[in-house]
């Protein structure tokens, strides 16, 4: 399913594309879900547990050495996880959009799973450095999305390989928001239009 609307789009992807690309009749697919939108929710939802699955093994092999080195992991170990897998990247965050109200339901539930983790990680770095501001709630569904468009707009624009460039400014408006700055290093290359946009860029 997913590569089937990968190619062609969800809108004009068809239950035809997907049995002929899994090798197995309309029966066989009609005997497991009722339509193509239910095909969809469930692939997305796989494609979802899997990106989250990666994060948590990427965290639980990382030193107790502090948040920043936790909050690089989880936006690596996602940006890559996409990038290495373009069918993966447009559907999560591009195709999804036009599947229906119950794959909406989805995104909403994946990126709220990572607005609780960007919280999370928040918390723990407040309680490692407590002149650290509090944040008000909405601040992190306000992230998630933008993170959302930032990746759109990447791939919209590039290939999916250059999401991995998204990495680093990402950590660096991540700890801006924290109230803490980032540590010194060279000016990196732009966000891309979503991210001029939100900058005011006259570019």
């Amino acid at each position: 399913m997913l590569h089937a609307t990968a190619d062609r789009g969800y809108v004009a992807a068809t239950v035809a594309d997907v049995v002929a690309r899994a090798s197995v009749s309309r029966s066989t697919f009609y005997g497991h879900f009722a339509d193509k939108e239910a095909c969809f929710v469930a692939a997305y939802e796989f494609a979802m547990d899997h990106v989250i699955e990666e994060m948590q093994i990427a965290n639980r092999s990382l030193p107790d050495d502090g948040w920043r080195s936790r909050l690089h992991s989880d936006l690596t170990t996602y940006l890559n996880a996409l990038a290495a897998d373009p069918v993966l990247a447009t559907n999560l965050h591009v195709e999804v959009l036009a599947a229906g109200h119950e794959a909406l339901e989805h995104r909403a539930e994946l990126l709220g799973m990572l607005a609780i983790r960007i919280a999370h990680l928040n918390d723990v770095a407040r309680s490692e450095e407590p002149d650290l501001p509090e944040i008000p709630p909405a601040a992190f569904a306000l992230y998630t999305g933008g993170l959302d468009e930032l990746i759109r707009d990447r791939l919209r624009v590039g290939t999916p390989d250059d999401l991995r460039d998204l990495a680093q400014p990402v950590f660096d408006a991540t700890s801006a928001l924290f109230g803490a700055p980032p540590p010194p290093g060279p000016a990196h290359a732009p966000l891309g239009e979503a991210g001029r946009a939100a900058a005011g860029s006259s570019e």
